[in-house]
């Protein structure tokens, strides 16, 4: 993006208004003004500041301890940026793209390109949700799947010390990446000598973490937390998520989010019962693949709970484990070979371009691609959650009776025509004014209720829109978190090329 460079891929999030480490300050970025953000930007201030002495940083982060053990990819994203703001900040970006580009190349030793059914396995970890949204939102699976795929592929050539050291390295990207180690333990554990050796490799993988997570209890005098709600019951909150997303579904419709979560859940629970019912011990990928299986069974709510879940890329080294293990042959493997890589369906998600807003421009001179440039912007009022999108459709959810301004920055009344549609998770009257006129009142329910308003004029400066509802919100399949009214959906705003004159307002008393 211009004068933002790829800071867009790193997920800063400006609601709700957060305190940003001072080498920031003189750095423009990319900003998701509504929207929390996510943990990329924890992360870039750490690479800005990789040494984490500073008071500075620990006001920036949620929680330094927790995210201070991944240091890893923070330092390389330092190194390659030479130390100056601006060029790390581009750097840590980046380096998950060529992470990505580089397990391309290497994922080519178990897939060559020599039938479709390679190519199936190949795509299939290449695109799985987990690794392309750790591109897009600049995390750490990616660049970790890759180092542990190279310890594996050094393991394969028989180069059993290196593959640990580079094992041992990429625990401080992130500490569940530890699991590879199992590639370590012996074929046969009544060899005392082979499990002798296997237990000093196991130390060489261990020991870099161990050492860092010492040295931060003495830089930062705080214990290093496992995070909250990450562990569970097994499959409690996998069975959870299953049952929220089917409610979900059935409440809000195919379009929704919430299929990808269900098709995720799919292809998860495949790869989980391949690899368990089919062990193969003298196999690497084996091995880290049930590792994997054994800790998705346990992992917590906050791992699966929201949009996009992050169990899809703590998860990808089991991905990538189930693609080299699944049998080749019978039509029915190769059926459960798809069904174990739907999540690569779950990319589309990941397309939206950046800098989309939740409403939409067209006929304007100028601003219909960029919003923020153009005669018209729209501001959204904090009765709205964050906008969402799907492949073809963007929306939000109100929390109750909200609204938005729109802006005329012209010194010239502007006529717009202005078309949306209105949904509802239960049955209720919407009210929706310009000011003090009546501009439409109808009742909504889960089947979009399309609304088109012509002939609209927009006097110069800030016109008020408001949208009022007869029911109090309700939480969506039960989550009382986030209580929902109404759903705004494909907000257009067009120039009116018609010379036809609006119907006459009903105004509204108060």
């Amino acid at each position: 993006m211009p004068g933002k460079g790829f800071t867009s891929l790193i997920l800063f999030g400006g609601e709700p208004p957060r305190h940003r480490i001072s080498e920031l300050t003189g750095v423009d970025y990319y900003v998701y003004e509504d929207s929390r953000g996510y943990d990329g930007q924890y992360y870039a201030q750490m690479a800005m500041q990789p040494r984490l002495e500073s008071l500075d940083l620990r006001a920036a982060l949620d929680n330094l301890p927790y995210r201070a053990r991944r240091t890893l990819f923070c330092w390389t994203a330092f190194g390659l940026g030479l130390g100056q703001p601006r060029w790390v900040l581009e750097a840590y970006a980046l380096q998950n793209v060529a992470a990505w580009l580089l397990l391309a190349w290497l994922l080519l030793r178990w897939f060559p390109p020599t039938d479709f059914n390679n190519l199936v396995r190949w795509a299939g970890t290449m695109f799985a949700w987990g690794l392309t949204l750790s591109v897009r939102e600049a995390l750490m699976d990616g660049p970790s799947l890759l180092l542990i795929a190279g310890g594996v592929a050094l393991a394969e050539q028989g180069r059993s010390w290196p593959s640990a050291c580079v094992l041992g390295v990429a625990g401080l990207g992130r500490e569940t990446n530890l699991l590879a180690g199992v590639i370590c333990f012996p074929q046969n554990f009544k060899d005392r000598r082979e499990t002798l050796r296997a237990a000093e490799r196991l130390a060489v993988v261990a020991a870099p973490l161990a050492l860092w997570m010492a040295w931060l209890w003495c830089l930062l005098r705080e214990p290093s937390n496992a995070g909250a709600r990450n562990f569970a019951l097994p499959f409690v909150a996998y069975l959870d998520k299953g049952c929220e997303s089917v409610r979900d579904l059935h409440a809000t419709g195919w379009d929704s989010s919430a299929r990808w979560s269900l098709l995720l859940l799919i292809s998860l629970g495949v790869q989980f019962l391949v690899i368990l019912l089919r062990p193969q011990w003298h196999s690497s990928w084996w091995r880290i693949g049930a590792a994997y299986a054994l800790l998705m069974a346990v992992l917590g709510g906050a791992v699966w709970e929201g949009f996009p879940a992050a169990a899809a890329r703590v998860l990808l080294p089991m991905t990538l484990a189930f693609n080299v293990v699944v049998p080749r042959g019978r039509w029915w493997w190769s059926t459960l070979l798809v069904l174990g890589n739907l999540s690569a369906i779950c990319t589309v998600s990941q397309w939206a371009l950046p800098g989309y807003e939740s409403y939409r421009l067209e006929g304007f001179a100028s601003g219909a691609t960029d919003a923020s440039r153009g005669t018209i912007t729209v501001a959204f009022d904090d009765q709205w959650y964050p906008s969402e999108r799907s492949t073809f459709e963007f929306w939000r959810w109100s929390r109750g009776a909200a609204g938005f301004v729109i802006e005329n920055r012209s010194n010239l009344p502007v006529e717009v025509e202005i078309d949306f549609e209105l949904r509802s998770l239960d049955e209720r009257t919407i009210r929706v004014t310009q000011g003090r006129v009546l501009r439409w009142e109808g009742r909504v329910g889960r089947k979009s209720v399309r609304v088109r308003l012509l002939g609209i004029m927009l006097p110069p400066g800030d016109t008020i829109w408001s949208f009022e509802t007869d029911e109090p919100p309700s939480p969506p399949s039960g989550d009382r978190r986030r209580p929902a009214a109404f759903n705004l959906r494909n907000l257009v705003i067009q120039a009116e090329s018609t010379k036809g004159r609006p119907e006459t307002p009903t105004p509204v008393s108060h």
